[in-house]
């Protein structure tokens, strides 16, 4: 029997009302499980009313009442967090752990956002001028709206609405129709913590949803993490109805392997990095980037490795590596692997026969003799898929990096403190890690690439978040001693 996902406005889960729903899948079984309303423009119009009138209310609540609610928030959270854990496992695929390891990180971003009396301190400059003082305060924006993806249906969410409540907005999320209980169970944790009701709303639906917040004049801002042709259109037509606009895009992360790194160490981050999730993630190692003579050995070490991963449903404790997110998508990425062979790429481990009960399932693959020319190159995958480059030389796999349209992430393994300093300060991307394959930022710092990876000035959560989702403002003050008062009609002097 399956279930019905509906919309959570004005504090309640409301039916939705456009006779349209998408059907929602357990992929490690391909059974339909569930099917979710998607909103129509009027439902749209609706829910952002209704958090337009919440952020009247939200905005002139202490800073000490906002944290005491993101406290609670995140107590009820990580009391609860394996029952969020297991509905992600039961409609994204990935295995109970991974779940688990991105509800915590999405709770360092509660932790953070929770520190708001802090973070929304202004300056303050005493006499100024003759008896005028001059202070700076932040203010929130009104109605803001995040658009996430399937492959983070929590933590992705938890970048955004945490410091957009924490900082008095109202936040409308439009998680993935793929995934969307995740977005409910988050609306009820919130409730149970205090929340008013409309200062969070969930909005299921597809392009008719997206096009509506963008367009609708009551929402301020526009959050997004998805593909880079969507990312651009969020941010092209987002800006052009004056919206302020933070979209992240797709990614291709090479890691740089040099001759003198631990070869045992990169192999088992790589294999880490490239597999985990399938392969769904944007900060996935995706290219090898193997320097002369260790290539062999890195090669062989990687393979070594994908054997001895489980594959398989992954609310099942042994499970390393579960399902693709759907039949179409795991059907693409195997085209991909067949066209990196029809292209001379050597395939050293194939998973595309890897077919466990009606599961959407792809096995680990690896990919040697990869060229820049070819597709499994320069398309994003999102799947379980390592393609090796062959390079030379640093100075070789630096331009590489350097002229891939995307830049995310990417990561350098070596023993040479001086090659990686370097690399870190050479390297044209966003988020860079040394001997660490997933370099996503702890919430204190900020999340974003640079180039076809990211659109708009803005970074993800962090401090570039609370800018985002405030406004600021200048008072210059004066209490003149009406004695002295004149006409002046020259401009105004401090000195």
């Amino acid at each position: 029997m399956t279930k019905r996902i509906s919309h959570w406005i004005e504090g309640r889960e409301q039916a939705g009302t456009s006779g349209r729903s998408s059907s929602v899948f357990n992929p490690a079984i391909g059974v339909v499980t569930g099917e979710v309303d998607l909103a129509s423009t009027a439902e749209v119009d609706l829910a952002v009313a209704s958090a337009r009138d919440a952020a009247t209310s939200w905005r002139e609540t202490s800073l000490s009442r906002r944290s005491g609610v993101l406290f609670a928030f995140r107590h009820l959270l990580h009391e609860r967090a394996d029952e969020l854990a297991a509905i992600i496992t039961a409609e994204h695929g990935k295995v109970h752990s991974d779940a688990l390891g991105e509800i915590a990180r999405g709770l360092e971003n509660v932790e953070f956002a929770a520190g708001v009396p802090q973070l929304m301190k202004g300056g303050f400059s005493e006499q100024a001028g003759t008896d005028v003082d001059v202070y700076s305060i932040r203010q929130p924006l009104g109605v803001v709206a995040g658009i996430t993806p399937f492959n983070f249906p929590a933590m992705v969410p938890l970048w955004m609405c945490a410091n957009a409540i924490a900082t008095g907005n109202a936040f409308v999320l439009k998680p993935s129709e793929k995934d969307p209980s995740a977005a409910l169970f988050l609306a009820r944790l919130w409730q149970d913590a205090g929340l008013p009701d409309g200062v969070f709303t969930v909005l299921h639906g597809d392009k008719e949803a997206v096009d509506a917040l963008l367009h609708h004049p009551d929402v301020a801002a526009i959050s997004f993490v998805g593909s880079t042709p969507i990312a651009k259109y969020i941010y092209e037509t987002g800006t052009a109805h004056g919206k302020r606009v933070q979209a992240l895009g797709g990614a291709k992360n090479h890691a740089l392997v040099l001759p003198d790194a631990d070869l045992e160490v990169a192999a088992d981050a790589i294999v880490s990095a490239a597999y985990g999730a399938a392969g769904e993630r944007c900060m996935a190692l995706s290219v090898a980037v193997a320097v002369g003579e260790i290539a062999d050995p890195l090669v062989e070490a990687i393979a070594l490795r994908l054997p001895k991963l489980v594959i398989g449903d992954g609310s099942r404790a042994d499970t390393d590596m579960g399902p693709l997110i759907t039949r179409e998508h795991r059907d693409k990425v195997r085209g991909y692997v067949d066209a990196g062979e029809a292209s001379g790429a050597t395939v050293v481990v194939d998973g595309r026969d890897c077919a466990l009960e009606d599961g959407f399932f792809l096995g680990t693959t690896l990919l040697d003799h990869v060229t820049p020319d070819m597709t499994v190159y320069t398309d994003e995958i999102f799947g379980p898929v390592l393609g090796v480059v062959r390079v030379s030389s640093y100075d070789e796999g630096l331009a590489l990096i350097n002229s891939n349209p995307f830049a995310n992430g990417t990561a350098i393994f070596t023993r040479d403190g001086g090659a990686a300093r370097r690399f870190q300060f050479d390297v044209e991307v966003g988020m860079v890690g040394i001997n660490v394959p997933i370099p996503v930022p702890v919430a204190y710092y900020s999340f974003g690439g640079w180039k076809a990876s990211l659109f708009g000035d803005t970074h993800m959560y962090g401090p570039e978040g609370i800018n985002f989702y405030t406004r600021g403002k200048v008072v210059t003050s004066r209490w003149p001693d009406p004695a002295t008062s004149s006409v002046d009609l020259g401009f105004p002097r401090t000195r």
